[in-house]
């Protein structure tokens, strides 16, 4: 009895592992196979004072910095608030023009692919199915703090 009570949870163990497996497959099986953008350590900081981040001064202005994978977008939400974006486009992220521009005060958009991005990082339209990659954003008096 003791021997066959063992087969039994042996036989019930496999089945649910096997159970498992197929269910952890399904979920990471969807028709959105694009591969994802590399992951990389994100420590910048923006004096939004500096001439060269005066795009900063107006809602909807957006410059670019360097860090990321690809560069980074900063966009001004409003006086008190910033976004930051990874530039790698999220639509095929491995090819090597996938790289976000901004279109002033209008939109962010990816010209290799046409996929086009709100200054919230969310797809409008295109091929994207993604939004844009946000790092966390800081504000202390002219200075931005931009990590992940």
């Amino acid at each position: 009895m003791l021997q066959s009570l063992s087969t039994s949870f042996r036989t019930l163990s496999l089945g649910g592992a096997l159970a498992l497996s197929a269910l952890l497959a399904a979920c990471n099986n969807s028709n959105d196979a694009q591969p994802q953008i590399p992951l990389a350590a994100v420590n910048e900081l923006v004096v939004l004072t500096d001439q060269k981040n005066s795009n900063l001064r107006f809602d909807n202005g957006a410059v670019y910095i360097n860090g990321g994978v690809k560069g980074i977008i900063v966009v001004r939400q409003n006086a008190s608030s910033y976004l930051a974006f990874e530039r790698n486009c999220p639509y095929q992220p491995l090819d090597t023009c996938a790289r976000i521009k901004i279109d002033p005060f209008i939109r962010l958009y990816d010209p290799c692919c046409k996929s086009q991005f709100s200054f919230q990082g969310q797809v409008q339209g295109g091929p994207a199915t993604r939004n844009l990659r946000q790092y966390n954003t800081a504000l202390s008096g002219n200075l931005l703090t931009i990590t992940n």
